[in-house]
């Protein structure tokens, strides 16, 4: 395959997808999904038609490569996020939200699919590290919302940190339910350095090495000063991290080969190094970020593109191995994971909002903005689907197919039930550019 050809191709084709989906209100994200669905169904033709080519497997390789970087991005921007005034200024009242809605997801989807699991007879992993994925949000289809209708608010001052902070904390979630799957997925015994040790190394250790580059480079782009050589620094030690913790993975404990975390890695990368900028030098930071925000869109295009395509390609392989028949199940895992995915974080936003005394229009609309769900997410499934535990039965495939097909029906009706809860809210201005929630509060006052 010719690999620069085929990237500037989907490119164009992701442009043009945006064109079109502007026409039905919808996010970018989905229409980048649909044209890797239609590039997939292209290969796989071509794939039937020649002996000798193999664009299917090809295209699978190429995901991987770009979504291990776009991921290492998205995770850093996750950690700029995480600084330690931020969380001050916020209080304990949204780290408690965000926690209970985070765990609703989890507690709720991992319950459900284990008891569906056990009916279907099928791996247990599958529905521990659905739960774990089931915390992610999509912050940028949030902000597209609330940029698009120029919504504001006591909703949007608090879905925004909560947002903030819900892809940081289902990292950490993640990393612990992966490394509990590995073992239930390759049937090793249970014990102390299976459960316990393996994945405080994992965790600890993807921590550590961010924290070690994220101090380093802080030291590193002080010698710089250009906005080139700055975003350069950036993107070179983002790359290091990646690369650190695929390099480490060779790392074998008691047989079993150690999974760092390229997201945990990342993330450690960036709070380390927004959290170590002193007063002065916060400005800078900023700017870096934004920096690295205005470069990296195409690779995020190429990322969902390519991540829809895998829908196809793990769909393709679970008929290839004559596993027509898990088709069903996977329906199932799919209808109970969303139900109870968005159940969750409902629930558990509406409790928190209950326990913290919020607004009564926040504790009714808050869960329902939570719902979209996007990059982390595929992120998170693409990765699993690399790892070598995951390969047999399925597992892996199973786990992007049911991810990827629930983010085309967030990204359909997340932003719709974003933008509905918000304008109930009275957070979205009207004809006259009034915003309904000023009046009420007014009124309320009188």
């Amino acid at each position: 395959m010719n690999f620069v050809l085929f990237l500037g191709i989907l490119l164009i084709l992701g442009l043009m997808s945006t064109r079109i989906v502007k026409i039905f209100k919808l996010p970018n994200v989905t229409g980048y999904l649909v044209v890797g669905l239609i590039a997939a169904l292209l290969c796989i033709i071509i794939d039937t038609t020649s002996n000798q080519t193999n664009f299917a497997q090809e295209l699978t390789q190429l995901n991987s490569f770009i979504s291990s970087i776009a991921l290492g991005f998205i995770a850093l921007s996750i950690g700029e996020e995480f600084k330690v005034s931020k969380i001050k200024e916020y209080g304990k009242g949204i780290i408690t939200i965000t926690f209970f809605q985070a765990f609703a997801a989890v507690i709720l989807v991992d319950v459900a699919l284990i008891g569906l699991c056990l009916l279907l007879k099928l791996d247990l992993s599958i529905a521990i590290c659905l739960g774990a994925i089931a915390t992610a949000t999509a912050p940028a289809a949030t902000l597209m919302v609330i940029h698009q209708y120029k919504a504001k608010g006591p909703l949007v001052d608090i879905l925004l940190p909560v947002v903030a902070f819900d892809d940081a904390i289902g990292l950490i979630v993640f990393a612990i339910s992966v490394a509990i799957s590995k073992v239930i997925a390759t049937g090793s015994p249970i014990t102390f350095t299976s459960i316990v040790l393996i994945p405080l190394i994992e965790i600890v250790g993807s921590l550590l090495i961010g924290f070690v580059l994220g101090a380093i480079m802080h030291i590193v782009i002080k010698f710089f000063k250009s906005r080139n050589n700055h975003a350069i620094t950036i993107i070179a030690f983002t790359l290091l991290g990646v690369g650190a913790c695929e390099a480490l993975n060779t790392i074998k404990i008691n047989g079993e080969f150690l999974e760092f975390s390229n997201l945990l890695c990342c993330m450690m990368i960036g709070a380390a190094f927004i959290n170590m900028a002193k007063d002065y030098e916060k400005p800078i930071a900023y700017r870096d970020f934004d920096l690295i925000d205005h470069w990296t869109p195409f690779l995020f295009m190429l990322f969902f593109v390519l991540s829809g395509a895998h829908l196809v390609t793990s769909a393709k392989e679970i008929l290839a191995n004559n596993n027509i028949s898990i088709m069903l199940p996977v329906v199932c895992i799919f209808a109970v994971y969303i139900i109870m995915r968005s159940l969750g974080k409902y629930l558990g936003s509406f409790v928190s909002c209950k326990i913290t005394k919020r607004q009564k229009t926040i504790t009714k609309f808050l869960g329902i903005t939570l719902l979209p769900q996007a990059g982390v997410a595929i992120g998170m499934a693409n990765q699993i689907s690399g790892m070598e535990a995951f390969m047999e039965n399925n597992i892996g495939n199973i786990i992007v197919t049911v991810v990827l097909c629930a983010t085309l029906v967030y990204e359909l009706i997340g932003p719709l039930l974003t933008k509905w809860s918000l304008n109930k809210a009275g957070e979205i201005p009207d004809s006259n550019g009034v915003y309904p929630y000023e009046n009420s509060i007014s009124i309320e006052k009188k």
